[in-house]
């Protein structure tokens, strides 16, 4: 199994899910795993943990994804808790760390309206803060203002399909071997598809006719315009998200309509997202990528220039590596500019981000901005004790001329430790020496490490030490839980 060596697996709350949704009382589940009820009772309260042959016996007697009983929903969701308890609103309740697990492993259904409510609470904080800063300009008031953003219901669309979508994945491997001519670029293939399929001319814009767009669909003259200044990976990408909207809207509709998405602004981002993740199969075909990534070990930049693709779009490709039997290193992602602002987000590797806010300080991936272009590699463990390694790297975004301004950003990537060997970037390093190992936080609001230099703010639930008579290296000083 892919878990790491001799690391206990709790799954007591999603085993219980499991047996209700069976309609199967203990006494006659553990009849049908061959265990005694009061086993399976300390398993279900995560009492014993969940033996790698029971698990076996799970999948055989139920048809079982094992996936959904070994994934680390709960650790997520426990992390969400501690997000919400640590809000100054609730800090006087001084909840600790077994009293969320204690409401999760009862209820989970409870635990997730929590983070819910609190996520519509903030979005309502958000909007007060927005519209109270509108005020002194009527005319910047509109109806969009009361609209909550979906950007986060997308992630967490994203997050309960582990970023792995096999029907997308089976239709972008048709269009592969649909386009498959030995004697042609996938540039070339793109553009005659485009014309033979649907009748559409594509052509490469000078930038001052674009008027910041990179690509634009005129459905009436049946012509697709691209920036002049596109690299050629991403002009690939846009012709075949194109295709994508053209040949499958149908199939991704499906999906959005499977995940109970209505209207508005979500369903048409996910729409978005779905055809995003077509074209980036589309690109990196699944077995050849995953192949050749674990071949070379998972070196990006190689993997890059052998599939004509760009940095980011390996790195975002290297995270949808989720299908049965054939995985490859669940890897989580995250994109961030010069002021810490998070734009992209993917965890199939576990990690969990903070809803809100950015990242830890201390997490290289912001350093990355010192040395643009330069892979730097990082061990870091969360509060909770998981141990990730980091690789982070600056890209750049699209060039738009002289007078225009230059977007860049640094991209983190990375991995459970337990599967760091795996990769080219770990060479040299002693994955299990501690003194390697630098802890960090969700950010700096949840994080209640003290004496952190990089500290910008203090954390939500701990009372600050004031006392002028001392200075300390971290700019807040707060007591800590006993």
């Amino acid at each position: 199994m892919a878990n790491e060596a001799g690391r206990k697996i709790f799954a007591g709350p999603r085993l219980r899910r499991l047996r209700r949704d069976l309609g199967l009382t203990q006494v006659q589940m553990a009849e049908g795993l061959g265990i005694s009820p009061s086993y399976l009772n300390l398993i279900e309260r995560n009492q014993r943990p969940v033996s790698a042959q029971l698990l076996l016996n799970l999948a055989e007697t139920y048809d079982v994804n094992l996936k959904t009983l070994v994934g680390d929903e709960e650790g997520r969701t426990l992390s969400d808790l501690r997000e919400v308890m640590s809000d100054p609103l609730l800090q006087h309740l001084d909840t600790s760390a077994q009293d969320l697990k204690d409401v999760h492993a009862d209820n989970p259904a409870l635990a997730q309206a929590l983070i819910t409510l609190y996520r519509a609470y903030r979005q309502t904080l958000e909007q007060a803060a927005s519209l109270s800063e509108r005020l002194e300009d009527v005319s910047a008031i509109t109806p969009a203002a009361s609209v909550p953003f979906p950007v986060e219901e997308v992630r967490d669309f994203f997050v309960a399909h582990k970023n792995h979508f096999p029907e997308l994945e089976q239709a972008a491997e048709q269009l592969r071997n649909d386009l498959a001519a030995p004697e042609e670029s996938l540039s070339a293939a793109l553009v005659r598809h485009l014309k033979a399929r649907h009748g559409i001319t594509v052509r490469v814009m000078p930038l001052d006719h674009m008027t910041n767009l990179i690509r634009r669909f005129d459905r009436h003259s049946l012509r697709l315009f691209l920036l002049e200044t596109l690299p050629a990976p991403a002009r690939d990408f846009q012709m075949a998200f194109q295709i994508g909207l053209l040949e499958h809207a149908t199939l991704i509709e499906a999906l959005i309509d499977k995940a109970g998405i209505g209207k508005g602004e979500t369903r048409r981002l996910v729409r978005i997202s779905l055809t995003s993740y077509f074209a980036g199969a589309v690109l990196l075909p699944y077995d050849p990528f995953l192949a050749a990534a674990e071949k070379t070990r998972y070196d990006i930049e190689l993997l890059a220039e052998r599939f004509g693709a760009s940095y980011e779009q390996v790195c975002h490709r290297l995270t949808t590596l989720q299908k049965p039997g054939a995985q490859g290193v669940p890897f989580f992602f995250i994109r961030l500019d010069h002021a810490g602002n998070i734009s992209k987000r993917l965890s199939a590797g576990g990690f969990h981000f903070a809803r809100f806010g950015g990242a830890c300080p201390r997490w290289n991936v912001h350093d990355a901005f010192r040395s643009p272009g330069k892979i730097a590699t990082q061990i870091v463990q969360m509060p909770q004790g998981t141990t990730y390694f980091s690789i982070s790297r600056t890209v750049d975004g699209v060039y738009t001329g002289h007078h225009g301004q230059q977007t860049q950003f640094a991209i983190g990537l990375g991995c459970e430790i337990s599967h760091a060997a795996r990769l080219v970037y770990a060479d040299g390093y002693k994955l299990d020496d501690p003194r390697l190992v630098v802890p960090i936080g969700l950010n700096c609001r949840l994080c209640e490490r003290t004496g952190c230099s990089h500290r910008a703010f203090p954390p939500l639930s701990r009372n600050l030490i004031l006392d002028e008579n001392m200075k300390s290296i971290s700019p807040f000083v707060f007591h800590s839980r006993d």
